[in-house]
């Protein structure tokens, strides 16, 4: 069986006929009410057994995400944001019952500012979208979660990836967005400018948010040059302590790696049976160098030399598109190939992050607790941020695999935040690390967001029971 919520989270509240009436009258055949895809928009890839939205509306542009918004409003019924639905911690999943608000078919790229490195698109965009259409200028969006999410979702959870250690998240590459508020009018945050020192950082306030202040309609983001010339590599080591402070040593002496990605021996046989590879089932890093060809190869040259002194092999070499272009999909893949490792299986996924230093401590500590209980897991990982992944493989049929599972998550959780770090690094919050929050951010701090969700959203419809309970 899937995990159940708690009876005091799931509290269903009334969708009026009124309000059905009013959207099946505006949008016709793009407001359904059919069980099968109700069911689709209420299932992520989190754990949770929650039952569907009662209604699902797809919108087309900003003033019909306005309409919806206003009408729900109206008549205090949840509007639950939903992009690509590839979250991992319940963040689309209705608990209060309500409206999915499908924004995936706001798909319009708007602007294209090559000159100031800088693009407007609709929320609906995909990451790969974005790039497919910068690539014609030689420009590209670096952060990549792995998943193909819209680019809407990526600024509400603050993603990360694995282009992070070198280009920053969502936060640092997010300069403006408009927003539908919870009353259904429409503003704008931030500008096409680099900087502002004018008011609130009302931008900072939106990233992050999970869907619980309002709805991202547009974004305008930090674009780059596509890079001279890009390399990477695979280098395999005989333990996990190894490549994890080969890791921490690039990032200590200050080497601009574009992504440094960890690989255990589960996750290198997972991808190897998905994409017929070979790769040898050892801990691996795949790394990636950007630059002009002599930065690239003096960058390599300094990894290489570390990664020898700890006894990793020398770097096997994909410079062809299509040869890297391989590997980083074998690496997108890791969690769907490590769930084909045990049919039938659900994952518990924890993401955590900690101050680069104390990586291989959390890493070794986490990885013989799960040794010692005999459950099935793999790590990936954006090591060079110090953030890293661990998904637990249980059978949803036995409660106690659940359990374990979760008593585990618990303590390397718990262990992140006694080594100054945090609870999620780029899964965010959702229904999954609530408590977490609070043991992260304090008591004070929780209620002050707390206040500020009650000023922006009285009738708390936007996405309710995420980040804290409410």
């Amino acid at each position: 069986m899937l995990e159940t919520l708690p009876l005091d989270l799931l509290k269903p509240r009334p969708v009026p006929q009124a309000l059905l009436l009013g959207l099946q009258q505006r949008f016709g055949e793009r407001c359904n009410t059919a069980l099968a895809m109700r069911e689709q928009h209420g299932r992520d890839e989190s754990p949770f057994d929650v039952p569907p939205p009662d209604v699902v509306v797809f919108a087309e542009s900003a003033e019909e995400v306005a309409f919806v918004v206003a009408l729900a409003n109206q008549h205090a019924v949840p509007v639950i944001p939903y992009g690509a639905g590839s979250s991992l911690e319940g963040h689309l999943l209705a608990v209060q019952g309500g409206i999915s608000l499908d924004v995936s078919r706001m798909q319009r790229i708007l602007q294209v500012h090559a000159e100031d490195l800088t693009v407007t698109v609709q929320a609906g965009v995909t990451r790969s979208q974005l790039n497919a259409e910068l690539r014609h200028a030689g420009l590209f969006f670096p952060i990549d979660p792995g998943a193909d999410a819209t680019l809407g979702g990526m600024a509400a959870t603050r993603a990360s990836g694995t282009n992070a250690v070198r280009y920053g998240t969502m936060r640092e590459n997010t300069l403006g967005l408009s927003v539908v508020t919870a009353s259904g009018e429409q503003i704008r945050t931030g500008t096409r400018a680099r900087k502002s020192s004018a008011g609130y950082d009302l931008t900072r306030l939106f990233v992050g948010s999970e869907g619980t202040l309002g709805v991202i309609t547009e974004l305008t983001l930090r674009i780059y040059p596509l890079p001279e010339a890009v390399s990477a590599a695979v280098c395999f080591f005989p333990n996990i302590e190894a490549a994890v402070q080969t890791a921490i040593q690039i990032i200590q002496l200050g080497v601009p790696i574009a992504r440094c990605e960890l690989l255990d021996a589960h996750a290198i046989r997972a991808v190897n049976a998905h994409d017929k590879l070979a790769l040898q089932e050892l801990p691996m890093l795949l790394m990636e160098f950007h630059g002009s060809p002599a930065s690239v190869a003096e960058q390599a040259q300094t990894v290489q030399e570390l990664a020898r002194d700890l006894g990793g092999e020398d770097f096997e070499w994909a410079t062809t598109p299509e040869a890297r272009t391989r590997l980083w999909a074998a690496r997108h893949h890791a969690y769907l190939s490590g769930l084909q490792t045990k049919p039938g299986c659900r994952s518990v996924t924890t993401d955590i992050c900690v101050p680069i230093s104390r990586l291989a401590e959390i890493i070794n500590a986490s990885v013989a607790e799960v040794e010692a209980t005999g459950l099935a897991y793999f790590i990936v990982g954006h090591v060079g941020d110090g953030n890293f992944h661990m998904a637990y493989l249980i059978d949803p049929l036995i409660p106690a695999e659940r359990e374990t599972a979760e008593r585990l998550s618990h303590q390397m959780v718990t262990r992140a935040l006694h080594l100054e770090g945090t609870c999620s690094g780029e899964h965010g919050v959702g229904l999954h690390k609530q408590g977490f929050l609070v043991d992260e951010a304090g008591e004070g701090a929780v209620a002050l967001m707390r206040s500020v969700k009650a000023a922006l959203d009285p009738h708390n419809i936007m996405n309710p029971g995420k980040i804290f309970a409410s």
